[in-house]
């Protein structure tokens, strides 16, 4: 989506970026348009090898406030991922405050698959399959433990425990809400008193995990390739991962909808070995973490001014979902 946090670069700026980085020239890019903050494009280096470049927004403008140094958390989720067979890309290259771009940049390796959202010819089975496969990706990326820090450690939104870092996260979109003047279907205060009411069924969550909390189906390419089914080639956009409670990866995948015990992504998930018990405790956590996103989707919107007709179809269901999950909330 169009948005007005994504770089602009000519094609002698990207060569020149290129050829800095990998030292061969670019012959032809393509952006790829499917993301909403980060730029990004596809890059055919002049040996004919494909890359992917990924740029960040430019650092004077003002974003989010997790949104602070997010490809820093995405290179450093690559570090810790790739050993556990998690599939991904590789992380050809990373720069940080580079002197010429104004910014960082991540390079990696190109994908042969396409993603999910644009695979249109897959089957109500093979949607299935390709759900359960990813709950068993996601449990070995829940693997992967903090060191004793929940939240978002480059943005500064941490906590002794998930509760702490929880209300400092919130806390912050919160703030940010009023910084932009987002139009809201509540009070701010509704909100944050919800929050407070509901925040000791975090408390069950005693260890930091490695939540992705961006799983939608942009974000998993799966390979079609062959007479077999499709598989998942790999995940993608690790850039607003979190420290946390490994239940919160299981809502965006179900945005808008519910989660459900027959989700085969969860059952993939539990048959991996993931232990997620849907108690009401935990559907208390699902509906915080299903609050905490749904701001974010109608927060954002001040610092990237999306188009407001390609926008409506995201910003009327959100505000659905903020309204929905304080009934919850607020009934218990």
């Amino acid at each position: 989506m169009e948005s007005r946090t994504k770089r602009r670069l000519s094609a002698a700026q990207l060569d020149a970026l290129i050829r800095d980085a990998l030292g061969r020239g670019v012959r032809s890019a393509e952006e790829l348009t499917d993301g909403f903050a980060n730029a990004v494009w596809r890059v055919t280096l002049d040996d004919d090898h494909q890359v992917v470049l990924k740029v960040a927004p430019p650092p004077d403008l003002v974003q989010l406030g997790y949104e602070r140094h997010l490809l820093r958390t995405e290179a450093l989720v690559y570090h810790l991922a790739a050993p556990t067979g998690v599939p991904m890309p590789r992380l050809l290259y990373s720069r940080f405050d580079d002197p010429v771009l104004g910014g960082d940049y991540l390079i990696f390796s190109a994908l042969d698959g396409i993603a999910w959202n644009q695979a249109s010819s897959l089957t109500d089975a093979d949607h299935r399959a390709l759900r359960y496969e990813v709950g068993h990706h996601l449990h070995t990326l829940h693997g992967i433990p903090g060191q004793g820090v929940y939240g978002y450690p480059y943005a500064g939104l941490t906590g002794e425990t998930w509760r702490d870092a929880f209300v400092v996260m919130t806390g912050a979109l919160l703030d940010d809400a009023v910084r932009y003047g987002t139009s809201l279907p509540c009070s701010l205060v509704e909100i944050a008193r919800a929050i407070h009411a509901n925040a000791h069924a975090l408390d069950e969550v005693t260890a930091p995990r490695l939540v992705h909390f961006d799983i939608w189906p942009g974000n998993v390419f799966v390979s079609t390739a062959g007479d077999g089914p499709p598989r998942v080639e790999a995940l993608i956009d690790h850039e607003r991962a979190f420290w946390g409670d490994p239940l919160a990866d299981f809502i965006t995948p179900t945005i808008f909808q519910e989660l459900r015990e027959d989700d085969p992504m969860l059952v993939g998930y539990r048959k991996a070995g993931g232990r997620l018990d849907l108690t009401p405790q935990a559907r208390t956590r699902e509906m915080l973490y299903r609050l905490y996103l749904n701001l974010i989707l109608l927060v954002e919107d001040g610092p990237r001014q999306y188009p407001p007709e390609d926008y409506a179809r995201i910003r009327e269901p959100a505000t659905a979902g903020v309204t929905n999950c304080l009934a919850f909330l607020t009934q218990r």
